[in-house]
């Protein structure tokens, strides 16, 4: 498929995980894509922590259960009620997490392209992500971004050393289908926005698309 295709199937996967384990051949090709992901003065911050270990699935599997039921309790009843039937997470179902962390002292003290704007790094790790997910597309592997969690507990849970933070905990494994519309929309939670609201010319006041 071309690269159009596949962003235009990329979904966040949460329901349609078949329970089996990604092949480890296809699971190191996705984390290629990531690996090849441009990045700020060419430091490549990101690593990527593989987790299979089920004690450590079930540990962040009833963490995120529990973040997720705080933020339903905290909603107004129309929108829990739109709410509760949207899975946010797919962590025993997939069988595998990756945990893509950020280092911001990879490359020394002098990281061209970071000088002025230090969310560069950060933003270099998203695009790793983002290849990731593409790949998963080319693949037939689903994806699903987890991020009801707390960073200090996801360090604690997979090890991350001093000064080295999480960004991402993506479920990764064979699905039986990719929705034709995003959960999101499906559910009624929000509809996506039109292009042509997001687009400006030359100043924010100009005129639109």
């Amino acid at each position: 498929m071309d690269v159009y295709e596949a962003i235009a199937r990329r979904r966040d996967v949460r329901a349609e995980f078949t329970g089996e384990r990604i092949d480890e051949p296809a699971l190191l090709r996705m984390l290629g894509a990531a690996h090849q992901a441009p990045s700020v003065g060419h430091s490549a911050p990101w690593d990527f922590v593989v987790v299979q270990d089920a004690d450590i699935l079930n540990r962040m599997a009833a963490h995120v259960a529990q973040r997720r039921q705080e933020f339903a309790d905290s909603l107004p009843p129309a929108r829990r009620e739109t709410f509760d039937p949207i899975r946010i997470e797919g962590i025993r179902e997939s069988g595998t997490g990756v945990v893509v962390s950020y280092d911001h002292s990879r490359g020394g003290n002098h990281i061209l392209g970071r000088h002025t704007i230090a969310e560069t790094g950060v933003l270099s790790v998203a695009l790793a992500i983002e290849n990731l997910w593409l790949a998963g597309v080319a693949e037939g592997v689903g994806v699903g971004w987890v991020s009801f969690y707390d960073e200090d507990f996801l360090t604690s849970l997979v090890g991350l050393p001093d000064g080295v933070r999480p960004v991402a905990w993506l479920c990764v494994g064979p699905v039986s289908q990719l929705q034709e519309v995003p959960d999101l929309e499906r559910f009624g939670w929000r509809g996506r926005r039109p292009l042509q609201d997001a687009i400006h010319r030359d100043t924010w006041d100009g005129p639109r698309a």
